[in-house]
Formats: C-alpha cells, sequence, structure tokens
C-alpha cells in the first residue's frame, strides 16, 4: 500500500461533539454522519482555558500555550499595557511551515501572512486586507476580484438588538467562505490544505436556538461534503477539527470585582480630573453612547485619534476596564484576557506589591477563596481554579493562575460594581470538548480516539504523512484510529527538531497603531 502524502483540515471554530454526535445519528448532518462512519470520530479536548488564541495555536503546532506563547488575543507587558499577538508571536512551527506546498485559510492568529512555500489567507485578529492579508500578496487581489463579497469575520455583539439580521449576515459570510475555500482547489496539489471556518463561533455566541443552529450546522455539513470530494480526489486524509465545544450561558462572574471586595484588587481613585468626569457623569460608558447617538464611525475614530490623546483619555475618564482603572501600586493580583490571573510580583510587572517568595502563599489564598465562590441565588460553587504551574511548566511567563467557570457561568474581566450578573445578548460561550473526525486511506473505519486533544492533531497528521513529528511536541500520534493496514501502523515514529518560528516580532504592518487604539478605546468598546 503506498504511504498518504496529503491531508486536508477543515477546521470548525467551536462546534461541540454532543451536537455533532446527536445530529449525525439523527439524519440531518449525511457527510458528518458519513465521516463518522467511514472514519474514525469522537471528542476532542481544548486547551485551558478552551480559547480560541491557545487552541488553534496548538492545534498547529502540537504543543501547549507554554511553547507555542500565547494565552490570549493580546499579551500582556510588564507596564500592564497590552499588545496584539500576531503570527510572530508564535513560537513554535506550524503545520503548514513543516509541511512543504500548503494552502492555509482563515485560521485564526495568522495574521500577517507569513512567506511559506504556497499560499495563506489570514483570519481572525487581521487587522488590514491592504497589507500581510495574504501570501503571496497578490492573492489579495484575485480574492477582491473574484469574491468581492468576502469579509474575514462578523463581530456578533454588533446585532444584540437583532439576532435575524446577523443570522442573514453570517449564511453570506459562510457563502463567500466555501468560495475561497473551493479557489485553490481548482489547481495546484498541497500536501496540506487547512481551512477554517469561524462561523459557527459567532453564531453561537449571539444565538442558542437549536432550530437555527441546525440550519447551519447543514451549510457546514454541505461545505464538508466539499472537502471529502476534494480529499477523495487526491487519495488525502480528511481531518474535521474544531478549537473547542459550545454551551449555553446566562450568568457572568466579575472575577476582578471579587478580587476588589477582598481586597487583592484596588481601582484608581476618582479624584482630581476623574472624580469631576465622573461627577457630571461623563464616564466610558456614557462616551460610548454618545457616539454612537452621533453616529460616529468607531473604526475611523481609531484610526484617526492620536495615542497621546487616547492614552491621556483613557486615563481621566473612568470606567470598568482593568487595563485603566486599576491602581496596579496598591493591587495583589488581577485578571487579564480569559481567567487568566497574574498576581503582581516586583520581578514581572513595574508597578509590582508581592516579592518572589510571597507569590506561591498568595496563590494558594487565592485558589481557596475563588475555588469557594458561590453563586447567591444557588449556592452552588461556580468556578474551578487551575495552578498556571501545573498547566505551563515550560514558561515562567505564564499566568499564575487560570479560573474558569462552570457551565453556564462565564468569567470577563470588567471591574463592575457587582460579583454576578446577565451575559445579556450573549447566549453562549466555550465548553471544553470539540470535535475530532477523520476519514481517508490511512484511518481505520469506526475507531474511536482515545483521549484526543487539540495538540493530537498535528503530530498525527504529521505522521500519516511520513513526516517525523517535532522534537518539542507535547501531544502524540493517535495510533489507536490508524488502519492497521496502513503503512503508518508500522511505521517507526520519528522525531525532528524543526527550526522554530520568529518570535516576539512587530511586523512592518499597521498592526501596531490599530492595537494600541483599540486598547486604549475602552470607553467605546
Amino acid at each position: 500500500m503506498t504511504r498518504t502524502q496529503n491531508a486536508v483540515v477543515i477546521g470548525l471554530d467551536g462546534v461541540p461533539w454532543n451536537l455533532v454526535e446527536r445530529w449525525s445519528e439523527a439524519g440531518e448532518l449525511p457527510t458528518f454522519a458519513r465521516l463518522i462512519e467511514e472514519g474514525a470520530a469522537g471528542g476532542l479536548e481544548s486547551t485551558t482555558p478552551a480559547s480560541t488564541p491557545l487552541a488553534w495555536p496548538s492545534i498547529a503546532t502540537g504543543t501547549w500555550p507554554d511553547k507555542h506563547g500565547l494565552y490570549w488575543f493580546r499579551g500582556l507587558e510588564g507596564d500592564y499595557t497590552h499588545r496584539m499577538n500576531t503570527s510572530h508571536d508564535l513560537t513554535q512551527p506550524t503545520l503548514w511551515e513543516m509541511l512543504d506546498s500548503a494552502v492555509v485559510g482563515n485560521v485564526p492568529m495568522t495574521y500577517p501572512a507569513k512567506e511559506i512555500d504556497g499560499r495563506l489567507v489570514t483570519g481572525m485578529m487581521t487587522a488590514s486586507r491592504d497589507e500581510g492579508f495574504t501570501h503571496p500578496s497578490a492573492l489579495a487581489t484575485e480574492i477582491e476580484e473574484r469574491i468581492p463579497e468576502y469579509e474575514v469575520g462578523l463581530d456578533w455583539s454588533e446585532y444584540g438588538d437583532d439576532p435575524a439580521e446577523f443570522v442573514d449576515e453570517l449564511d453570506g459570510m459562510v457563502d463567500a467562505r466555501v468560495d475561497l475555500m473551493e479557489l485553490p482547489m481548482e489547481e495546484g496539489d498541497p500536501r496540506l490544505f487547512f481551512f477554517v471556518y469561524t462561523a459557527p463561533d459567532r453564531l453561537q455566541h449571539l444565538v442558542w436556538d437549536e432550530d437555527v443552529l441546525l440550519d447551519h450546522y447543514r451549510r457546514l455539513d454541505d461545505a464538508l461534503a466539499t472537502a471529502l470530494d476534494y480529499a477523495d480526489r487526491r487519495s488525502a486524509n480528511l481531518f474535521v477539527v474544531s478549537d473547542h465545544g459550545f454551551g449555553e450561558v446566562s450568568t457572568i462572574v466579575a472575577v476582578n470585582r471579587i478580587l476588589e471586595r477582598k481586597g487583592y484588587l484596588t481601582r484608581r481613585e476618582n479624584t482630581g480630573t476623574r472624580g469631576l468626569l465622573e461627577r457630571v457623569g461623563l464616564t466610558k460608558r456614557s462616551v460610548r453612547s454618545w457616539i454612537d447617538r452621533m453616529g460616529i464611525d468607531e473604526d475611523q475614530l481609531i484610526e484617526s485619534v492620536p495615542q497621546a490623546f487616547v492614552d491621556m483619555a483613557s486615563l481621566q475618564i473612568p470606567g470598568e476596564r482593568a487595563l485603566y482603572d486599576v491602581n496596579y501600586e496598591e493591587t495583589t493580583a488581577f485578571v487579564h484576557g480569559e481567567g487568566c490571573l497574574y498576581v503582581n510580583d516586583t520581578e514581572r510587572f513595574e508597578s509590582g506589591t508581592v516579592e518572589p517568595e510571597s507569590v506561591p502563599r498568595v496563590k494558594r489564598e487565592l485558589r481557596e477563596l475563588l475555588s469557594s465562590v458561590e453563586d447567591p441565588d444557588t449556592g452552588t460553587a461556580v468556578l474551578e481554579v487551575h495552578d498556571g504551574d501545573d498547566l505551563f511548566p515550560g514558561d515562567d511567563g505564564s499566568p499564575d493562575l487560570i479560573v474558569e467557570a462552570d457551565d453556564g457561568y462565564e468569567v470577563q474581566t470588567p471591574l463592575t460594581d457587582e460579583e454576578f450578573y446577565s451575559t445579556g445578548a450573549k447566549a453562549a460561550s466555550h465548553r471544553s470538548e470539540g470535535i475530532l473526525l477523520a476519514r481517508g486511506p490511512d484511518v481505520e473505519p469506526g475507531s474511536v480516539p482515545d483521549g484526543a486533544t487539540v495538540v493530537d492533531v498535528a503530530p498525527t497528521i504529521l505522521h500519516l504523512c511520513g513526516e517525523p513529528i517535532p522534537a518539542a511536541t507535547d501531544g502524540r500520534v493517535l495510533s489507536e484510529i490508524v488502519a492497521s493496514d496502513s503503512p503508518a501502523a508500522d511505521a517507526q515514529i520519528e522525531t525532528r527538531r524543526y527550526s522554530g518560528a520568529e518570535a516576539g516580532i512587530d511586523p512592518d504592518s499597521d498592526v501596531e497603531s490599530v492595537e494600541r487604539r483599540l486598547q486604549g478605546l475602552g470607553y467605546i468598546e
């Protein structure tokens, strides 16, 4: 039997195994059902926390965040500012860098496009389509000419008052995404074809109605049929993966407010200019409301406001943003990003208050405190706290603790006056179990992955393609799904050292300027 050399990977952002399994068994999703019957299928455990900027890099590199370097969309600096993470902050090589000849489309955290052997269209967190959107750069012009309606993504939060309009807009975005997927299928024979649909994540945040979701999943099923046909024509192994699952939520847990109430976090005092502005009703929230009523375009404002004004206004106008509204000189710990808790230690932060030798004690206190937090309406504990040293042993700069919420709850960072409050327009959010489906010449029909995680995807693909896996990988080859008559079943799993990606480089693009305005304009978010 000839060794299969090609792989097709279709990513479905936020698709949970329980919905796919149920609807496939009911005959609602024929392509999903075919993949389950003819290949391997099961759940895929995400990162901790289960979040897009951590999980897609883990899928692409086979490593956990302490090796690939991304813990959130934005990195936290020693002066407490945030900087948008880009493809240049990823410190491990991706599948499309390890396999010669690749087509990559809409994968989050790939902006700006790196030079690869093949074609790449960046995905979520793309700051501009004028520069860094594609490799080669001429591909951007081709997309504009052939798929003029193509959009990188839609902001679901803008449609809170009209979910039906959002569903219609999202349908159009998916149609254009399918057109983009089919574009490179017309020519070439890449070793790796890696394409992501982020629409299910966006939809499920705003709408958790199974009739609406099923209609959307049927559209995904049709897209998978196209990908399956493409894989079969090329005798390639097809993988369908999601970065995390999804589930209904109704309550926000404001962990920074809990830390404040218990004396671990201190807000900036609204004295002087801040106090005067608050007394006359000028806050970040009221400024945003005024901007909305005036019909001012936020994108234009972000691009035109000088950074010096952004910093001045954000520090002076009171609000609920941890970035500017925490008094770090009197704070012991704070949460940044999605449940990432940092002890304000003197070695890591410029206004640190905790000596390094006291960090373990503070972590123990915080784990005990947060693990005991109860919903006042139910009397049940709602938070699970993980030690960052256990999750991320390879990185001294990782979060000290990860705070996750139970089903039905979500951890957020604003400095509100309430510890628990409604999610508002948000209907659902991330859960840990996504999906892993595989089918092809080297996949055992009817097999089930055993405890598969996001870091197992890359080594399994590489091994089936006849390539060594990275020596730094945290994942394993899922040998239980490899067909017994496949050459890969008898082949020894080889490793090699791949050169790492360039890390910590600010690319020559508008990413930095856009991000600095975004982080400062908290009063219009």
